[in-house]
């Protein structure tokens, strides 16, 4: 309904997005990673995938839009589009990458997802298409695991 109201509006561009992390706040990214310091084993969801999404990436998007937008107002085109980081991994993928950055001992099991009961119920498979956002925007978007690294390099 939020996208609906939003798009109701002249010049409205709604961005979706998946599994966002960053160097900041709370997220999978900093939470494994704390954990993995601190316990010898991490149970993961292993059938669940997606694409993580690089905080950092989605926001240098949004203001290359805004840019070109400003330069170029023929090129802004409302509507809904996805931006996620290019690739596909599982929670427990994502998880063995942070470990491995770190060479962390902890070891991390892969489970289902009827073995890690929460209250919100989430798709096995969560990958957006972003073709529209890149051949609309004209921008590339980098390799889930090199943003990944980015933003690892930046917490150590």
């Amino acid at each position: 309904m939020g996208e609906e109201e939003a798009l109701r509006y002249a010049n409205t561009i709604v961005i979706r997005t998946s599994w966002l992390y960053s160097s900041y706040g709370n997220n999978f990214v900093k939470n494994i990673l704390k954990y993995a310091k601190e316990r010898p084993e991490l149970n993961v969801v292993y059938d669940q995938v997606g694409s993580p999404t690089y905080a950092e990436d989605l926001a240098k998007a949004i203001l290359t839009i805004i840019d070109q937008n400003v330069k170029h107002h023929h090129i802004f085109k409302r509507g809904i589009y996805h931006y996620a980081n290019k690739g596909v991994c599982s929670w427990f993928d994502l998880a063995q990458n942070i470990v491995s950055y770190y060479n962390l001992p902890c070891k991390i099991n892969p489970i289902l997802t009827k073995d890690y009961p929460t209250p919100a119920k989430r798709p096995a498979y969560s990958v957006l298409n972003t073709e529209k956002f890149r051949t609309t925007f004209k921008q590339d978007i980098p390799y889930w695991k090199d943003s990944l690294n980015n933003c690892l390099t930046l917490l150590k």
